[in-house]
């Protein structure tokens, strides 16, 4: 069993996590002890980290972590790579019905989402998290997740995937649902 957690280690958890440098009065709230403890907590921390890549920092009344000096060019090189942007919500729904469906065509995907699907698929397909799979009877190309798709989602397998039928509305909660964007478009309309 693991010994529990010493106050500059928690309170290393707890600058790692926050985005922002937090003041002593909030780390103190938050790790439920005084100030002048979280402050000593500091001093243990700061000398804790001179050995690795991190320094603490005091900027703005609060602590923060931060990348040693001596880190900074690597640091710059890193951050300067361009990032994957976010699917769009078209990309997302398409990786949806594959990852639920696959293998699966284009038509199909464009039959369920009831608009084309060509330029979510090529681009998720672009992004490695679908790939070609075979083709239909039909001679349409199947759509498969691939292994990258598995990563980013944290799953083991395709089944790992949470059960749809979560979603579905009981009968009750359709009909209320409906009711209430029958009467969200009447207040909208102005037919009330």
């Amino acid at each position: 069993m693991n010994a529990p957690l010493t106050l500059s280690a928690r309170l290393e958890a707890l600058l790692f996590l926050a985005p922002d440098p937090v003041t002593v009065e909030e780390l103190a709230d938050a790790l439920q002890t005084s100030e002048e403890a979280v402050t000593n907590a500091a001093l243990a921390l700061d000398e804790a980290l001179a050995e690795r890549g991190l320094v603490l920092k005091r900027i703005g009344g609060g602590l923060a972590l931060a990348s040693h000096p001596d880190a900074e060019e690597a640091a710059r090189r890193l951050l300067a790579r361009p990032r994957t942007p976010a699917l769009t919500p078209a990309q997302a729904e398409t990786l949806a019905i594959v990852a639920y469906l696959q293998p699966v065509s284009r038509p199909e995907v464009a039959r369920i989402r009831g608009v084309a699907s060509e330029s979510a698929t090529t681009a998720l397909a672009d992004r490695g998290l679908i790939e070609e799979a075979g083709r239909s009877q039909f001679g349409a190309v199947l759509y498969r997740t691939t292994p990258q798709f598995l990563k980013l989602f944290g799953l083991e397998s395709p089944e790992a995937l949470p059960d749809v039928a979560q979603w579905d509305p009981s009968p009750e909660e359709a009909a209320q649902l409906r009711d209430r964007l029958l009467r969200a478009g009447e207040a909208r309309s102005g037919t009330t």
